[in-house]
């Protein structure tokens, strides 16, 4: 096996770049997600090392040291922070020139061409699923006999080459607990829904639905939810309870880890037995009877992304939900005391002043606990994207998702309709009217009244939000 790093790169200060993060951006509140997708082909590759630069705070000069000490180096990337990892990468080879590069992630799976011809010092990318490829990689083996990948050879031309075999038994993917003890400290992951320390992993992947914005089942993980079996899935959890007995809450990271409900049921019944508290991706159509064995068996909260609460925009980007569902479904969770975290997203195709408003009351209607709100972000290789293109709601200017702090910008617009800065300014509206409403503020207080660990954290939240306000206002000026 050749000596292996895996990294997460140094990038902007607070970005969160992880492979689980849905938009790879700096947040309201600092929040990082596990690198569940680099720990993955590193629990298959004995001795390798993975380094999670942001939440580690990991300086460039310790990742070149590292970097000397390894044969190959795996990098994971996305559109955002592309043009940041190049440059990490040409400092890698920079220090160690024998040092071979690859790059893995969506920006990569969908540009593999693109990406190996703006970053030179890159030897290869590897598309789709990864994790074997990697493995192959490391093996020593000719990368002209591995499948998946694509990469410069000998006369430097880029050859690409067939893709990977989709994995259908994920439970021969080894646990990534053991590799999250060897190289991170569990307590720089924070989400400010999730209970601190947390930890979150994959129980499958994979997601029936079709959304046209949303990245991962289209580019890297389909939309065929291949899962792990429930007693695979229990058994990583009772050796994780034994590494980490600090973690108050797991999380399953999976696109949708209520498309299968029989299954979900089985692993809630698992997890009741071993006594741990999770949380989980849901969409709004669970059943109230699903719900309450899910809530019987330690579940939390479920992160639930409406998107909208326009019906049409709904239909536009095929999200397969009704407002009527959603709302009912919301309704069985606050009687049977689940939470709600709910994603929202200002600026989809139909989007207009009214139905920005539209979706604000919805909001305050179905009242989840905690809420997040994105700007629509047209990803490469997703149907947004192509949409996007082909009606002339993206312009180059905003093609790279982030401003150069790394913040998210509003990318899309709608000529005669909405502005870039009528969209971007929506974020801050719904916050403050989900937010400064005298019931969800008595409750954030009750909250933190009730708990001594609550209002510091609540507090903290809250400091780092209103900074995120002021930067936006600096960067609107």
């Amino acid at each position: 096996m050749m000596k292996t790093l895996f990294l997460q790169p140094p990038s902007f200060d607070g970005f969160d770049g992880g492979a689980g993060s849905r938009y790879q951006a700096k947040r309201e509140i600092k929040s990082f997600w596990f690198p569940t997708w680099l720990a993955q082909p590193a629990a298959l590759i004995p001795g390798s090392k993975l380094i999670d630069a942001p939440p580690a705070r990991t300086s460039m000069e310790t990742v070149l040291e590292s970097a000397r000490q390894h044969e190959l180096c795996v990098i994971h990337t996305s559109t955002p922070s592309f043009a940041s990892d190049v440059k990490v990468a040409q400092a890698l080879k920079d220090a160690n020139p024998r040092l071979k590069i690859g790059m893995v992630g969506a920006k990569v799976a969908v540009q593999p061409e693109e990406s190996l011809l703006k970053g030179l010092p890159v030897d290869f990318v590897a598309r789709n699923e990864f994790d074997f490829t990697i493995k192959e990689v490391a093996e020593g083996r000719s990368l002209s006999s591995i499948d998946g990948i694509s990469y410069r050879n000998a006369e430097n031309v880029i050859v690409h080459n067939k893709d990977r075999a989709v994995l259908e038994d994920m439970d021969q993917l080894p646990f990534v607990t053991e590799v999250y003890r060897q190289n991170l400290r569990i307590e720089d992951y924070f989400i400010g829904y999730l209970m601190h320390p947390y930890i979150s992993l994959y129980t499958g992947r994979g997601c029936k639905s079709r959304c046209t914005f949303c990245l991962w089942p289209q580019t890297v993980g389909g939309h065929n939810y291949r899962v792990r079996s429930a007693g695979h899935v229990a058994e990583e959890i009772r050796l994780a309870k034994s590494y980490f007995p600090q973690v108050r809450e797991f999380f399953f990271d999976d696109d949708t880890f209520t498309d299968n409900l029989p299954r979900a049921e089985a692993i809630a019944r698992e997890l009741g037995k071993i006594g741990v508290q999770w949380s989980c991706n849901a969409k709004a159509n669970v059943p109230r009877a699903t719900l309450k064995i899910l809530k019987d068996n330690g579940l939390r909260l479920l992160l639930v992304g409406y998107e909208s609460g326009n019906q049409q925009i709904l239909h536009n980007i095929k999200k397969g939900m009704r407002i009527e569902v959603a709302e009912e479904f919301t309704k069985n969770c606050h009687e049977l005391g689940i939470k709600i975290h709910g994603t929202f997203i200002m600026g989809l195709p139909g989007e207009n002043k009214d139905t920005i408003q539209e979706t604000i009351r919805f909001a305050t209607k179905i009242n989840p606990h905690t809420m997040q709100v994105s700007l629509a972000a047209p990803y490469p290789g997703t149907a947004l994207h192509r949409d996007a293109v082909k009606n002339g709601w993206l312009d180059e200017a905003h093609a790279e998702l982030i401003d150069e702090h790394g913040v998210q910008m509003a990318p899309l617009h709608y000529p005669g309709i909405l502005t870039h800065t009528e969209i971007f300014d929506s974020v801050e509206e719904f916050y403050r009217k989900f937010y400064f409403r005298a019931p969800k503020i008595a409750s954030i207080v009750g909250e933190m009244v009730r708990s001594p660990q609550m209002m510091k954290r609540r507090l903290r939240e809250g400091v780092e939000f209103f900074q995120f306000l002021r930067e936006r206002h600096k960067e609107a000026a």
